[in-house]
């Protein structure tokens, strides 16, 4: 390209920005991995039946977002339905310790907690109880990723280059190149670098809380 004669940094740039772009689409396929996991765990031990879901790397980001948000909303929904009717069947104490679960609780509490979820979910024993608590003790950490992926999936924190990660890097350079291509290309870095400082975290809490919640169940023998 005629600018990087002038802008020797450019082909820097870019490469940087193909790395931010890669970025994004692992934190996506984790996601996107990490909810099949989620949706796994709830249709066998709370009775649902959420369908997986599936990353088209031949849409936009913006569309793989949309897939996304649309089904965290429905795990949202079944979380905090379930939420609300334990508050309401619980003794607020008994309540208080199914958000901070300790299997080592006395014996009659756990039953109580069993036959709640039970009134509730259709099934019982420490596996639901286990999920059901790790899933309201942690129902910011969905609240918080639906937010960051929203705003990506709006383009609030993108510019054009950025609706288009998962359909090609050579479109993302395309989209950016021409004589100001320098300002362009600094711009795309600043806004993807807000967007994964907000998006990264997120996403890594989100995938190694269901991550926990896997561990948790398989520690339990029955």
């Amino acid at each position: 390209m005629w600018s990087d004669i002038f802008y020797p940094d450019n082909p820097k740039r870019r490469e940087q920005l193909i790395r931010k772009s890669q970025q994004f689409q692992d934190l996506m396929e984790g996601n996107f991995y990490a909810t099949n996991e989620l949706i796994d765990v709830m249709n066998k031990h709370l009775n649902c039946s959420f369908q997986h879901i599936t990353l088209n790397k031949s849409v936009s980001l913006r569309e793989n977002c949309n897939v996304m948000i649309e089904c965290l909303h429905k795990i949202q929904a079944v979380v905090e339905k379930i939420d609300k009717e334990l508050k309401e069947k619980l003794d607020p104490t008994l309540y208080e310790k199914l958000k901070v679960l300790n299997l080592s609780l006395p014996p009659e509490e756990l039953k109580s907690l069993s036959i709640a979820i039970k009134t509730v979910c259709g099934v019982e024993g420490m596996k639901a109880t286990t999920v059901v608590s790790t899933l309201i003790y942690t129902g910011d950490i969905l609240v918080n990723l639906v937010s960051k992926i929203g705003k990506i999936g709006a383009g609030t924190l993108a510019c054009v280059g950025l609706a288009v990660v998962f359909i090609g890097i050579d479109m993302i350079v395309e989209a950016i190149a021409g004589s100001i291509e320098r300002d362009k290309l600094e711009e795309a870095l600043k806004e993807y670098d807000e967007a994964l400082n907000e998006f990264k975290p997120a996403s890594l809490e989100y995938q190694r809380n269901i991550m926990r919640v896997q561990v948790k169940i398989e520690e339990i023998k029955n």
